[in-house]
């Protein structure tokens, strides 16, 4: 097409060069206009124009709801299309649809010589009205995507020319382009508008030029006020120089990256903002956005305040538990010392003839000081670990007889009180271990004590399993159960507090001071494990706990030592507590022994004629002695006495001392009694021994007591008593003088010093604490005076000091053996006695002493 089409309005003909025409003014109206909305109507009436076509509407992709709707119409004044407009503005077409919707799908112009007579155009009927015919679409492509759709009408039916659709397309095609446009400066205002961080431009001279809505809440100005005045105007003082340099590099074309400084707010505070900024030198503009950084920055001044108060609290923790240590070692060492002269003037005085009354009283106040020595020592165990003084052993130890030999030192509280008391270890917990059995003794004591002194009929059972296994670390699990009283759910937990009992009627009817468990929790904690309780109210108590071990992989494995004999052995098991029967049952088959369970005498001499009768007898039978009806005594004459169970040996399990009530009439009945809670490695031993082939005739009794005899007895000594407490000096010297030694005294460490260099002594017994000069620096001094002469004066430490280190530090000043108060006599000799074995020499500590 040359030449427009005509049309029969007012203003056909009137354009020069057409395509040209179109062209230009199409790019002009895009260039003025800020919106397309209104650009629209100009861009149209340039095309109308231009092509002679009465009618144009440009249709916009919402691609929001994935429509097209109309943003703009042009008609000339003197044609009357109004219905059709309105129809057009109140439609929207979907991909396909009618001829937008179809140059939409297609991306393709489209052209349709009659839309009266097309069957895809849903405004048919309105055009027919109007008079218009002839239609063509073209799309507006941004890139390869639609964007929106042009399209025009004629009032004749019109065939499609090539040229037209061609400058169309062009026409298009800059419409697309300015859409991108504008579409991408929309999402950069609407960015721009709702951003929480301060956007804004500047100049190099020092202005906002615009800044965004953010800027208004975070400072509280308008963009005016902002502008209007210098930027610098609004920072802090202090900031201002930094801000200056900032500026300078980015005005140098550098970008700038987290500068942060303070403006002031409208209300007079200052906020912290941190920048990012980015120069555009040819425009003389910076483009900068800034953080409100304020909390972060008062929040880290915060923590650095915190840091170091916290730095300061633990520098005051630190002093604090150094005095709380120091004030533990003066405690244990002032209260020991007189603890040191009641429990050793009471055992003297029980060495001296008494009425029965006088050492009823005397030992009354023995087991009283006992008592409250167990006290002082659980209170002094919550301080050391409150203060970080308590540490752990780690040492070899047989875990087995760790484990049962604590519980048997209760045994003889619960036949006191009528218990029946039972361990059970499980077989696949090993054996040789490395850890501190002293404070594992010490839980067990504490949770098994507990639950007999909380229980008054029934049974306390401790049962040992394997929780967890590796090559080098074991973790088991302890369970202590009893019959007792229980505890209600809601004191379950503060039983573990320190000084807390179940409540204060326990403490009034059981006594104790409630730190037991207290301490128990804290040392299975630092055995790597955790404490808990299962308990209800008069039902009883389950207290568990796990501990890790390491594996003692240099112990020597020794094998089960029974003779071959023993393998198979049928053994019968006698009790009518069934806790018991499990225990004994997995011990003997651990031992490849069979063993019958039954649960009481009449039912033991039925299987044991039974198995006569079978061919097949027992050779063993292990029995309570305590048993309803016929009691373990009563069945083991009745063995003896029938003649076909002859062969049958008897093993009696009984309860501390209850053998010897019974008289020594009985012995000769059994192979052994065994007290229990039975140890696995006494039983076995009991059970090799009663098997094993009787020992060769003695041909020399007299030669061996002879032997005996001719034992050295104790040499006397010469001993220096350093030791400033009155009461303790007359205890030390009672003790050595009933041993046969010979002892002087001096009151502290200077009079210990010139003591020993003016006379000869075999041994010194040196308490670390006393006026003047402590044992330590007497220790140092003698030492140093030694070097060189070849002597050496045996020392040992007689001290109340007991804290974790002392004993180290002890043997660091150069003493031999460490002794702790209050003073066990036992422990006492046996110190000496390792300091002067029977073979050694007297006098070799003393000066010149050959």
């Amino acid at each position: 097409m040359d030449e427009p089409l005509p049309f029969d309005g007012a203003d056909a003909g009137s354009s020069r060069g057409p395509y040209q025409q179109i062209l230009y003014e199409t790019a002009r109206v895009l260039a003025e206009s800020p919106t397309l909305v209104e650009a629209a109507p100009r861009m149209l009436r340039a095309v109308c124009e231009g092509l002679g076509w009465p009618y144009g509407a440009l249709w916009e992709v919402d691609r929001g709801h994935n429509v097209l709707h109309c943003v703009g119409v042009w008609q000339p004044a003197s044609l009357a299309f109004n219905e059709f407009a309105a129809a057009s503005m109140a439609s929207t077409f979907t991909p396909g649809m009618g001829l937008p919707g179809r140059v939409w799908a297609s991306r393709q112009p489209a052209w349709i010589p009659d839309v009266t007579n097309d069957g895809n155009f849903p405004r048919a009927p309105i055009a027919r009205n109007v008079g218009l015919h002839a239609a063509f679409g073209l799309p507006v492509l941004q890139g390869s995507t639609v964007v929106g759709v042009m399209e025009f009408f004629n009032r004749h039916i019109l065939a499609p020319t090539p040229e037209l659709l061609a400058m169309m397309t062009t026409v298009g095609t800059q419409v697309g382009l300015y859409v991108g446009r504008k579409w991408a400066a929309d999402e950069l205002e609407r960015f721009f508008t709702l951003s929480l961080d301060m956007f804004c431009v500047a100049s190099f001279d020092g202005h906002f030029i615009r800044v965004n809505p953010a800027s208004e809440r975070m400072l509280g100005y308008s963009e005016a006020e902002l502008c209007a005045a210098p930027f610098m105007d609004f920072v802090h003082p202090d900031d201002r120089t930094a801000t200056t340099d900032a500026v300078s590099l980015a005005a140098s074309g550098a970008h700038v990256i987290d500068f942060e400084n303070r403006y002031r707010a409208s209300d007079g505070s200052y906020k912290w903002l941190q920048w990012t900024a980015v120069p555009v030198p040819k425009q003389g503009l910076i483009y900068c956005a800034a953080r409100d950084v304020t909390e972060r920055r008062t929040s880290a001044a915060r923590l650095a305040q915190l840091v170091k108060d916290l730095d300061i609290a633990r520098q005051s923790a630190e002093q604090a538990a150094v005095a709380k240590g120091e004030f533990l070692a003066n405690m244990s060492h002032e209260i020991r010392t007189p603890m040191n002269a009641i429990m050793g003037m009471t055992d003297l005085a029980l060495q001296t003839r008494l009425t029965p009354q006088q050492r009823d009283y005397i030992h009354t106040a023995r087991e009283s000081a006992e008592a409250l020595l167990t006290i002082i020592d659980d209170i002094l165990d919550v301080s050391k670990i409150e203060a970080g003084r308590l540490a752990l052993d780690r040492a070899p130890f047989q875990f087995r007889d760790t484990v049962e030999d604590a519980v048997k030192l209760l045994a003889a509280r619960a036949v006191e009180k009528g218990l029946e008391l039972a361990c059970r270890i499980s077989p696949d917990v090993p054996d040789a271990l490395i850890g501190d059995p002293g404070r594992l003794r010490q839980v067990i004591l504490n949770l098994v004590g507990n639950a007999i002194k909380f229980t008054h009929a029934g049974e306390v059972t401790v049962d040992v399993a394997l929780e967890r296994l590796t090559v080098d670390e074991v973790t088991v699990r302890f369970r202590v159960t009893d019959t007792g009283i229980g505890i209600a759910e809601a004191k379950q937990w503060d039983i573990f507090g320190a000084f807390v009992q179940a409540d204060a009627s326990t403490t009034r009817r059981y006594g104790g001071t409630g730190l037991g468990l207290t301490i128990s929790a804290q040392l299975v904690e630092m055995m790597g494990g955790r404490i808990w309780i299962e308990s209800e109210l008069g039902k009883g108590s389950r207290f568990h706990f796990v501990a890790r071990f390491a594996i003692d992989h240099d112990a020597p494995h020794e094998a089960v030592s029974s003779a071959s004999a023993l393998d198979d052995l049928h053994v019968l098991i006698v009790d009518d507590n069934a806790t018991n029967r499990l225990i004994l049952v997995e011990m003997l088959t651990g031992w490849r022994m069979r063993a019958v369970p039954v649960a009481g005498a009449a039912s033991a001499m039925a299987a044991l004629r039974e198995a006569v009768d079978r061919g097949d007898p027992f050779r063993l039978v292990l029995t309570d002695a305590l048993m309803p009806d016929v009691d373990g005594f009563t069945l083991a004459a009745d063995i003896a006495g029938d003649p076909r169970l002859a062969a049958v040996k008897v093993i009696l399990l009984t309860s501390a001392g209850l053998a010897r009530h019974r008289g020594t009439s009985s012995a000769r009945l059994f192979a052994a009694t065994l007290t229990k809670p039975v140890k696995q490695s006494e039983l076995l031993d009991a059970v090799v021994t009663a098997f094993a082939p009787p020992p060769p005739v003695d041909i020399a009794p007299r030669a061996r007591r002879a032997a005996r005899s001719r034992t050295p007895e104790h040499r006397s000594l010469r001993v220096l008593v350093a030791e400033d407490n009155a009461t303790n000096q007359k205890l030390v010297l009672s003790l050595l003088k009933h041993r046969g030694h010979h002892a002087v005294v001096v009151g502290n460490g200077r009079l210990a010093v010139e003591a020993t260099a003016a006379e000869a002594f075999d041994l010194v017994l040196m308490d670390v604490q006393m006026p003047e000069m402590g044992g330590l620096e007497a220790t140092v001094a003698i030492r140093e005076r030694e070097r060189g002469t070849g002597t050496h004066l045996p020392i040992i430490a007689l001290t109340a000091h007991v804290m974790p280190g002392d004993r180290e530090e002890c043997l660091a000043a150069g003493m031999d053996a460490f002794v702790s108060k209050p003073l066990r006599p036992a422990d006492l000799f046996a110190a000496i006695d390792q300091c002067f074995p029977v073979s050694g020499r007297l006098g070799a500590g003393a000066p010149g002493a050959a």
